[in-house]
């Protein structure tokens, strides 16, 4: 409600907790607040018109996990698909059956976008704006607590780098994110953009397709091959009860992604050998590995590409796809012409170039009538944001699944719900007592998208518990086993008052 309007003549509808986003993360919050937390009333609100977030919303040719399916899945209905990296039409189907299971699929408010959040201490709640997207009409209500599940990236477009001569360009461009369902690629030209998650798996899938494939990098990622069926998974599966083999593989996949990452970090001379002979292995006989395959950063400095049963390599063994590392000069009127003076015809152009971030879905955050500046405050555990009260954001790992950390959040937020509901408070706020303290960026990735939206993005402390690990084990103690009671998390209840009503317009922090 913006300032100087008058209060509905009734008062507007009042949720204990209201989650934002229906896709993975979504999914999971409602199920922990539905079942540890069953004296709450609560909705999801999805922009959308369809529960499953990314992968509802990505078509692309070979769209995949990069994170294999037993740690992405949810520790409270473990995976049991044949594949541990999974395609995304089998994500989906396990999403929304997750969100049918227990009803929460039900809570659901399609096409209600989430614009601003307004909280008032006086009330200890949250005044939500919200817009249908399929009406224009805006929708007013309060809650208690907003968990947003909306992820980081911006999902309405991508990055798209000012590429000279795009205009110039007579074939036809496509971004990831907007694959037409209609595009043909039999027997194309087809150059993909870029070297990341969506370019690994872009490739072989179009080729695959009967198109002939150029990947064009400026620098090359790492890339790892994995089976995409786990053997060592299917094995405890078939041997253990199911109660005891979902847990037992999900700290299993944990363990390993996370001895994997330490090593990289600790010996990251080791790490680039063992990248190198399995490329050696993999690509054909004098490959040049090191213009097309060896970065100039350290592993894990950015995301390691994962290429299930190295169907990347098998492409470029077969030559239906190769890989160019060079910068582009200008796009022609019948492909792209490189720095180097080269030209790659084409009749589709992918801008596999990354993705855009944007923290909280982009909602416009005030508390007692003062903007957020969230790129000024700290997170603490890296759920939520220091001065803002009754707020949780779902943040995954950025190197290991992303819905290990989801869960850990997931069940902090429903305790602390419970201590609020059962002590009779009604505000929780993580409060820094040392405002002067060395702040870092939230996500520890060189990464081009990272860098781009360091000044956007909320931070982290350099001391616990506002320091934002990267390790499940450490975050499993700090979350799952701590206790609520942390000095670092202020309880309180208002003041009573003898009027309720949307806290003034908030003005700059």
């Amino acid at each position: 409600m913006n300032a100087g309007e008058h209060r509905p003549v009734e008062p507007p509808e009042h949720l204990d907790v209201l989650i934002v986003g229906a896709g993975l993360s979504g999914v999971g919050a409602a199920h922990a607040v539905a079942t540890r937390c069953p004296w709450a009333t609560f909705a999801v609100f999805e922009a959308r018109d369809a529960i499953g977030g990314t992968w509802d919303l990505f078509r692309y040719p070979g769209i995949r996990s990069d994170s294999d399916m037993y740690t992405l899945g949810y520790s409270f209905r473990p995976w049991d698909g044949e594949k541990s990296i999974a395609d995304g039409a089998s994500i989906l189907r396990y999403i929304r059956a997750t969100a049918a299971a227990d009803g929460t699929d039900t809570r659901v408010r399609f096409h209600h976008r989430v614009v601003a959040a307004a909280w008032s201490s006086d009330e200890a709640r949250w005044w939500v704006t919200a817009e249908r997207t399929d009406t224009g009409e805006t929708i007013e209500l309060t809650c208690g607590f907003l968990f947003s599940c909306t992820g980081y990236y911006r999902y309405d477009h991508g990055y798209l780098p000012d590429f000279s001569g795009m205009d110039r360009f007579a074939g036809t461009i496509v971004h990831p994110q907007a694959w037409p369902e209609d595009l043909d690629v039999t027997g194309a030209r087809i150059v993909v953009i870029g070297s990341g998650a969506t370019a690994v798996t872009l490739v072989p899938a179009l080729a695959e397709r009967g198109a002939q494939v150029t990947m064009l990098q400026r620098s090359p990622t790492y890339v790892l091959a994995l089976p995409g069926r786990d053997p060592v998974a299917h094995l405890l599966a078939r041997l253990l009860p199911a109660r005891v083999s979902g847990p037992a593989i999900r700290w299993m996949k944990a363990l390993t992604t996370q001895a994997f990452y330490e090593a990289s970090r600790r010996w990251p001379g080791a790490v680039k050998r063992m990248l190198r002979r399995q490329l050696e292995r993999q690509l054909p006989a004098g490959y040049d590995v090191d213009t097309h395959f060896t970065p100039r950063y350290d592993p894990w400095d950015q995301r390691v590409c994962v290429v299930p049963d190295g169907d990347l390599f098998a492409a470029l063994a077969d030559g239906s796809a190769t890989v160019v590392t060079d910068r582009i000069d200008t796009f022609t009127g019948t492909g792209i012409r490189l720095t180097s003076g080269d030209e790659l015809g084409a009749d589709v152009v992918v801008t596999a170039s990354g993705l855009e971030l944007l923290f909280l879905g982009g909602i416009e955050l005030s508390v007692d009538g003062s903007a957020v500046d969230i790129a000024s405050t700290l997170t603490y555990k890296g759920m939520m944001l220091e001065g803002v009260p009754n707020l949780a954001v779902a943040i995954g790992y950025t190197n290991a699944s992303w819905t290990l950390k989801c869960d850990l959040i997931c069940d902090l937020v429903c305790r602390v719900l419970d201590h609020l509901h059962a002590t009779g408070m009604s505000q929780v706020t993580p409060v820094n007592p040392d405002p002067g303290a060395e702040t870092r960026p939230l996500l520890a990735l060189s990464s081009g998208y990272v860098e781009r939206a360091v000044d956007r993005m909320p931070k982290q402390g350099s001391a616990d518990p506002w320091r934002v690990s990267q390790s499940y084990l450490r975050d499993y103690r700090a979350m799952k086993l701590s206790s609520v009671l942390d000095p670092a998390l202020v309880y309180s209840r208002p003041p009573a008052t003898a009027e309720a009503g949307p806290p003034a317009a908030a003005t700059g922090a």
